[in-house]
């Protein structure tokens, strides 16, 4: 059962990808709730919202793709 690392280290820049949006995302989604009179709250909202769905999706690719590395080493 070896480890295709080439495989391991794509996923790991996926994680590493995911990481810093998983906090700004929400930053910036606090930004525009403490900002609602502010005629750009949407639009920060929507950025905010697309960056967190973002950093789920690089999370998810990240981890999916080192489980393959990890336990589908025959194919």
């Amino acid at each position: 059962m070896a480890t295709n690392k080439e495989l391991l280290a794509k996923g790991v820049k996926y994680l590493f990808g995911a990481l810093p949006l998983m906090f700004i995302g929400p930053s910036i989604m606090y930004n525009a709730f403490m900002n609602k009179q502010n005629n750009w709250h949407y639009l920060v909202l929507v950025i905010g919202c697309s960056l967190c769905i973002t950093s789920v999706f690089l999370a998810y690719k990240g981890l999916n793709t080192m489980i393959k590395a990890l336990f589908d080493g025959n194919q």
